[in-house]
């Protein structure tokens, strides 16, 4: 950081030499050049006086700046863009000798430049670029900048743009010397709630050294703190909502198949592998031969990944599980071993290592929130579509034939039997059903992560403690279990981290299983054993 000298005569300078430039216009060559070649600390006089006019062939010079697209011999300057030479202050094709040399910039010079572009960006007619661009000024605070500030807000009429211009201005005034101009500068800064200003008071408490300075800025401090904690523990639990949506998508499938048919699916989580590495077929296919509808491939590979899954599932039930009920132990071992070779599989096809699965442009970013709070939208999707699962859950079992006879099964398999049910047809759908959801937990994973062939392994003894806490068969009882244990799990890993609140949520469901066996929701009705 300059020094508070060196600001001072910086300002100085740039005030000067805004008055000299009060009649110019336009970018000159004389400025083009003394931007392209010289001392650093001359180049960035010129840079700020031509700053001060901010008008559009500036801009377009600074930009060809950056990209290091600018050459000069003499006394002349010409962009080079495509192989065609261009006069820096009005556009127009020149010619360009041979001897025309690049301009080089160290990295104080290419850090000024990306500033001034920055700075330009004030006076843009996108509300949503001025404001980012008052935003970096805050955090990045430059005496040379002030003017251009000042420009700024005499001409901005949007009153969230004026507001963080007036903080930007601020930010330059707290290293002030001027002991009034200091404070006056932590109160409005106090208004920010941004950790961005919370570092930058935090540095200058540090330098302060009038008392009474020093009291506002620790005043200012803890009004900022205090925001922010609110930011904080949302994030926190929007974290935990979306890991409990995760959770209830990995869960759905277990709380099926296990309901149902008591069988302990250690291949579950394999199955939700199948529907990432689907996922991401899906997107190669997409971008191979269909790439101007690349954002719409998450689309087409939902249905794929379900029906992926689904088809592994009925495959695994019809032709391994029918022929193990009432043995658990060996199924348990039989679907561990088939987890297994699944893995192998997808090593041999798709290679060790994690692929990666790209988010289509309109789940990219996120919104903001609060200054310290944004919601990204693939977990923002991830939560709406565990959601949109569930309510088809919900119906399907409610409200459909198939439901109606799931339900039967799984409350009484001999009476529904003797009703009439296909009992074993009905193993098969429910089972590929549920791996099918399965499927669709890994295509909304592969959404938040890499894929790879140890995906499933981090989520099935969670998804079996969800499914258990809540209930065998319930899906209310699911959906509880699953969120609370999100949530939890996160606002313990803020107090003792991630290994102990993992064996805390463990020893607490271990001790509430012991008091309540079936769960959180027992199941209703007599069995026939009752």
């Amino acid at each position: 950081m300059l020094s508070f000298l060196r600001c001072w005569q910086r300002l100085v300078l740039v005030i000067c030499l805004w008055g000299l430039s009060m009649g110019a216009q336009a970018l000159t060559m004389a400025q083009a050049r003394g931007m392209a070649e010289g001392d650093t600390d001359a180049r960035l006089q010129v840079l700020n006086q031509a700053l001060l006019q901010a008008d559009s062939d500036t801009a377009t010079f600074l930009q060809a700046m950056a990209d290091e697209a600018v050459k000069w011999s003499g006394d002349t300057v010409w962009v080079v863009r495509d192989g065609q030479s261009f006069s820096p202050v009005d556009g127009s094709a020149q010619a360009m000798p041979a001897d025309a040399q690049d301009v080089v910039s160290n990295n104080r010079m290419r850090g000024e430049i990306d500033a001034a572009l920055a700075a330009l960006k004030l006076l843009s007619p996108d509300n949503a670029v001025r404001m980012k661009a008052a935003q970096a000024l805050i955090k990045e605070p430059d005496m040379a900048k002030a003017p251009l500030i000042a420009k700024a807000l005499a001409a901005e009429a949007n009153e969230a743009i004026r507001q963080a211009l007036q903080w930007a201005q601020a930010a330059i005034d707290i290293s002030s010397e001027d002991v009034a101009l200091r404070r006056r500068a932590a109160q409005a800064l106090a208004q920010a709630k941004t950790p961005e200003v919370q570092l930058l008071l935090n540095q200058q408490w540090a330098l302060e050294s009038d008392a009474q300075v020093k009291a506002q800025i620790g005043n200012a401090l803890r009004d900022i703190q205090a925001a922010l904690a609110w930011g904080e523990r949302w994030g926190v639990l929007f974290t935990g909502l979306s890991l409990g949506s995760i959770l209830l998508l990995v869960a759905l499938g277990l709380a099926i198949t296990y309901g149902l048919m008591g069988v302990i699916n250690m291949a579950h989580g394999e199955l939700m592998m199948v529907g990432a590495y689907a996922t991401y077929v899906v997107q190669g296919l997409f971008r191979q031969y269909l790439p101007g509808w690349f954002d719409a491939y998450l689309i087409a590979a939902l249905p794929v990944s379900f029906l992926t899954a689904a088809l592994v599932g009925a495959a695994l039930e019809r032709g391994v599980l029918r022929h193990l009920y009432g043995r658990p132990l060996e199924t348990l071992l039989a679907t561990w071993g088939i987890s297994l070779m699944l893995m192998q599989a997808v090593r041999s096809l798709f290679g060790a290592q994690n692929v990666a699965v790209e988010n289509p442009s309109w789940m990219s970013g996120g919104v903001q929130v609060l200054a310290n709070l944004v919601l990204p939208w693939n977990r923002l999707f991830i939560v709406v579509f565990a959601m949109l699962v569930l309510a088809g859950m919900a119906l399907l079992i409610s409200q459909t034939r198939l439901g109606l006879f799931v339900r039967g099964v799984t409350q009484n398999r001999a009476m529904a039997s003797c009703m009439g049910v296909h009992t074993a047809r009905i193993d098969t759908t429910a089972f590929a059903l549920g791996s099918g959801i399965a499927g669709l937990a890994g295509c909304a994973l592969s959404q938040v992560g890499n894929v790879g062939p140890d995906l499933g392994q981090g989520y099935i003894v969670d998804a079996f403690m969800v499914v258990v806490l809540g209930g065998v068969g319930q899906l209310a009882g699911t959906v509880y279990a699953a969120l609370g244990l999100g949530v939890v799990n996160k606002f313990l890993e803020g107090w003792t981290g991630a290994v102990l609140a993992k064996i805390a949520v463990l020893v607490f469901i271990i001790v509430f299983i012991q008091k309540r066996p079936q769960g959180l929701f027992a199941m209703k009705g007599r069995s026939a054993e009752a």
